[in-house]
């Protein structure tokens, strides 16, 4: 139980750790540089600076679109609740929370820190996108658009999280085009898709790969822990060894790399002498649910 809590509050601190990176990627080069994030964070940008600058309410030292943001994420979490699971809305609701801090109390340069857009839109790409894959390989979600693409994941064949994601964007950055011009909506293309990148660099998550798995005993109990742990299917079999001609035991699951990481782990208690294969970027067809 001490070694659960132990897991529980590093993975914890490793999300909140991901969401200040993140933060601070965008306090301190993309909102200086006059740019826009993708997702409800850069809906809750588009938001704020039509308040601030063309209402002009709210305007202080303070950048609000963070605040907007954790509202707009509150009936997003309750879909989190009932629709995707209770560990997955209270992994969100933390990652929420700390953003809005973050976003709230980082102080944003009064003058970019750097000398031209391209370069901040880079460099925020690079940090804000490390940050987000850090929250992600922790079990984390900064809600918004991982939210709702998981609910019509679950519930419609043909959506993904990625195909939201990329409709949305495409209408936010045709709304800065229209609003600050074509040159700004580029910039913030570009940070989005420097942002993408280390996000796919720094978690793993969504690396489907295939994992075998060659045991002496225990096949049942390895086959037990992949069903429970991780609510997946697999298949063993009785197996002959080439060199010895010993009876031996393989099983066969579809896993993301980040529960791979897990199996590891326990199969190290279960069969210390288990021998894994592991295949990364494998296409998969059929029924197969991507965990988030």
């Amino acid at each position: 139980m001490k070694q659960k809590q132990k897991d529980f509050l590093g993975k914890l601190a490793m999300a909140v750790t991901g969401m200040l990176i993140f933060s601070a990627g965008i306090n301190f080069f993309i909102v200086p540089a006059d740019l826009y994030n993708g997702g409800m964070l850069g809906i809750s940008q588009l938001i704020r600076t039509l308040l601030v600058k063309y209402l002009h309410v709210f305007s202080g030292t303070t950048d609000i679109a963070g605040i907007i943001n954790m509202l707009l994420n509150i009936p997003l979490c309750f879909i989190a609740w009932y629709y995707v699971s209770k560990s997955f809305f209270a992994r969100t609701l933390i990652c929420v929370i700390s953003q809005t801090i973050f976003l709230s109390f980082l102080p944003i340069p009064s003058t970019p820190l750097v000398g031209d857009t391209l370069t901040a839109s880079m460099i925020g790409g690079i940090i804000a996108g490390s940050g987000i894959g850090i929250a992600l390989r922790a079990g984390g979600s900064s809600g918004g658009l991982d939210i709702i693409g998981m609910y019509f994941t679950k519930h419609f064949k043909n959506f993904s999280v990625g195909r939201i994601s990329l409709c949305v964007n495409a209408v936010i950055y045709a709304i800065c085009a229209v609003l600050f011009g074509v040159q700004t909506a580029i910039y913030c293309i570009i940070y989005s898709a420097v942002s993408t990148l280390m996000t796919d660099k720094a978690h793993t998550q969504n690396i489907n790969t295939e994992v075998l798995i060659f045991t002496k005993n225990n096949p049942i109990k390895i086959m037990d822990y992949i069903v429970n742990a991780f609510n997946r299917d697999a298949t063993w079999w009785e197996a002959r060894g080439g060199y010895t001609e010993g009876k031996t035991f393989m099983v066969m699951a579809i896993l993301s790399k980040y529960e791979c990481a897990h199996l590891r782990r326990e199969l190290r208690q279960i069969d210390e002498h288990a021998f894994i294969v592991e295949k990364d970027g494998i296409g998969i067809g059929g029924k197969y649910e991507k965990h988030l």
